[in-house]
């Protein structure tokens, strides 16, 4: 493993131990040239993936890619970073036993979509609008509107308008409890 101080590539292992609910080994490590201390992980990698971009351009698959863009759909909401990391290795899991070895850039998006949908729709909203490459306030309407109409969302209970300004308004609605 190369030193990530000096690139040295002699390091020991002075620790280990299993991580992310025995899905990795996390290793702890010291540079025999420098002294540097530092941490890696091992991961169990089913199949090695190529995600297939809109201009059908292939490049390898990137977890830690993917893990950034959920936790920047994320940030600053109530989530823990192990449930966010749980939710990567669910994603990552399903992409490998899918039975692929190419998977679209458009497929993972809508897994990601749903697993955002039912995780947080603040997320889910934020995600989509990048994802769907939203223009107007139009287009965050109707994804409110299509959250507001899902009975298993906190948000159903709610009715998004416009009002006389154009601004989004959100009233409650009564349930049907």
């Amino acid at each position: 493993m190369r030193c990530p101080f000096c690139g040295s590539e002699n390091s020991q292992v002075k620790d280990s131990r299993p991580s992310d609910e025995n899905s990795a080994i996390r290793r702890r490590r010291i540079c025999s040239d420098c002294g540097g201390r530092f941490t890696t992980f091992e991961r169990v990698q089913l199949r090695e993936l190529t995600v297939v971009k809109k201009s059908g351009r292939k490049v390898l698959f990137d977890r830690e890619k993917l893990s950034r863009s959920i936790s920047v759909a994320l940030r600053k909401r109530p989530t823990e970073p192990e449930r966010i990391e749980r939710l990567v290795t669910g994603l990552v899991r399903q992409l490998e036993s899918s039975g692929e070895t190419e998977i679209t850039s458009a497929e993972i998006g809508e897994l990601v979509i749903a697993a955002l949908r039912e995780l947080d729709p603040v997320a889910y909203v934020r995600f989509a609008s990048v994802y769907r490459d939203f223009r107007d306030a139009a287009d965050f309407q109707a994804v409110l509107r299509e959250l507001a109409s899902d009975t298993h969302n906190p948000l159903s209970n709610h009715d998004l308008f416009a009002d006389a300004d154009g601004r989004p308004q959100t009233t409650n609605k009564p349930s049907s409890d």
